[in-house]
């Protein structure tokens, strides 16, 4: 397997480490508009585990924006995966690239959305994913694989979501993903601040656009950002944080593979996040379309939101002054194999301090890590297999959840969690 790594950010950084321990690849090919980052990233590599380690390891420099330069890498160097982890406006260069330099994908964001142009709030218009699953039948076609939402947030969930429903559930009312934190990010004097734990412009996409929920009957549907608030108990510590409908991959994949009344996904934001982005999107903040700046050299052309990514701190760089866990996890609900009500949380946790430990990279970003690198494990040796345009959920999970957690392995511990078979609870 040689494998072309796209993005040295945050996740690429941490894929990179996660990959250094393994041996199932004969060469990663690390490829950044910076190339300094991927340099970086190598150096770590070699410091860890030494020069042979690192010689499996290669940086090049690249234009995510170019079908053609994809393309071109995937042919210099004879790639046969391809691994995007750059955010998910790239998603469509990258993919279709891939495609016609005859290699397999894997990402963990999909294509983009757009809202319904007369409803947006209850309608949906082209959903998460939706680009990429319309030309499943010319990935099959080409006997190619683009394994699609391979994080951990969609992914790790699938996988724990299809877990619950071949083994633990004979029917499922609802698969609903519950992801939250207890995170601390502060400066040099110990005072808190906002620093977003993952890409702002990734975080402002999901958080801003109308979420989507299914249900049985009905289908897909969206409602108006930040709805349904609950207070959801999440576990080792992290304790009650209040969660929100966002827009997720989860909501449009599960129900292609899954059968269950309603899927949904809430994020754990906290009242001061949610402010913020509310008042991006007042300010007009959020809009990736360029406005006309004046400044001292002259006009130039701004896109807000790539303006307030870049004021913010580096999600990459946060990991010494954060503090505290994130978990990631579905809560499963419905009858058990023998007919009984059943509530199941399956989760994953992660600490910032043991992140920092192994991977010198913060934990969400390192949580996200392991998925495509066990995925990719897994393809690399036959334990998976699978043609066209596949989640995570479209495998069977045995393979990986054994491999995620085994101490020969990548030594993960998810948890299946028993949990009163009531709705969860909601504020007044």
């Amino acid at each position: 397997m040689r494998i072309l790594l796209i993005g040295a950010g945050g996740v690429g950084d941490a894929i990179a480490k996660v990959a250094a321990r393994r041996d199932f690849y004969e060469v990663i090919v690390i490829a950044d508009y910076d190339q300094s980052r991927c340099d970086a990233t190598i150096e770590w590599i070699a410091r860890r585990h030494g020069p042979e380690v690192a010689a499996r390891f290669i940086s090049e420099k690249i234009d995510a924006s170019s079908a053609a330069n994809v393309t071109e890498l995937v042919r210099q160097y004879d790639v046969t995966h391809v691994v995007n982890a750059v955010e998910p406006r790239f998603v469509s260069t990258i993919f279709s690239g891939t495609f016609t330099a005859g290699a397999d994908y894997i990402d963990m964001a999909m294509s983009l959305s757009e809202p319904h142009e007369s409803d947006p709030l209850h309608k949906t218009g082209i959903k998460l994913g939706d680009a990429q699953f319309a030309v499943n039948e010319q990935w099959e076609r080409a006997g190619r694989l683009a394994l699609v939402g391979a994080g951990v947030e969609p992914g790790l969930s699938n996988i724990l979501a299809r877990h619950a429903a071949q083994n633990l559930f004979s029917e499922i009312a609802e698969i609903g993903v519950r992801d939250g934190a207890n995170l601390i990010v502060t400066d040099e004097d110990g005072n808190e601040i906002f620093a977003p734990s993952f890409s702002i412009w990734t975080t402002i996409e999901e958080c801003l656009n109308p979420p989507v929920i299914y249900e049985e009957g009905k289908g897909w549907f969206t409602t108006e950002p930040f709805s349904e608030p609950e207070i959801f108990d999440f576990p080792e510590g992290i304790g009650l944080v209040e969660c929100v409908n966002v827009e997720h991959e989860e909501v449009l994949m599960l129900p292609r593979t899954i059968k269950a009344n309603r899927v949904t996904f809430k994020y754990g934001l906290g009242n001061e996040f949610i402010g913020v982005l509310k008042t991006l999107n007042k300010l007009k903040l959020d809009r990736t379309r360029p406005v006309r700046v004046r400044s001292a050299q002259g006009p130039v052309d701004v896109s807000p939101r790539d303006l307030v990514a870049s004021v913010l701190p580096d999600p990459a760089k946060i990991g010494p002054q954060m503090t505290g866990k994130t978990c990631a996890g579905v809560l499963v609900t419905g009858k058990d194999m023998d007919g009984r009500d059943r509530a199941t949380y399956l989760y994953h946790v992660l600490d910032n301090q043991d992140a920092m430990a192994e991977f010198d990279a913060q934990c969400v970003v390192v949580q996200t890590a392991f998925v495509p690198v066990c995925a990719l494990e897994l393809l690399a040796t036959g334990q998976w297999k699978g043609e066209g345009v596949l989640g995570p959920d479209s495998f069977d999970p045995k393979p990986f959840l054994d491999l995620f957690s085994s101490s020969e392995g990548y030594k993960q511990r998810w948890v299946s969690q028993e949990r009163l078979p009531a709705a969860p609870l909601r504020n007044p």
